[in-house]
């Protein structure tokens, strides 16, 4: 069973940086995509960004601009750098493994992020 487990987040104020890291128990090379998802009190779980095998990011509108998605194949790692924090930021983070071979998608167990204003 693959294990991502999340860390980074915590309580920031508004305008201010955060780095999100998801470390994977396997070699990530075998993820065909990596992503952040996020989940608001009240609200659906929603893409935040992803990022291919191959390094290509996709952003969400909402985040496009402020935050950065990478990862490091050698560490097994991935990362969300956050920044110009907004309110509305605040959510937990879920980090996300995509195994195309297996059409399984693999969760973390979340990091709270919280924005005040």
């Amino acid at each position: 069973q693959v294990q991502l487990v999340e860390s980074g987040g915590g309580l920031v104020q508004a305008g201010g940086d955060l780095k999100l890291s998801c470390s994977a128990s396997e070699n990530i090379f075998n993820f065909n995509t990596m992503g952040w998802y996020r989940q608001a009190p009240g609200k659906q779980r929603e893409f935040v960004a992803s990022i291919t095998s191959i390094t290509t990011p996709s952003y969400a509108a909402s985040v496009k601009g402020r935050f950065t998605i990478s990862r490091d194949n050698i560490k097994n790692m991935l990362y969300l750098h956050m920044g110009s924090l907004k309110p509305e930021d605040t959510a937990v983070y879920y980090c996300t493994a995509d195994r195309a071979t297996q059409n399984a998608r693999y969760w973390g167990q979340g990091t709270q992020v919280t924005v005040s204003s």
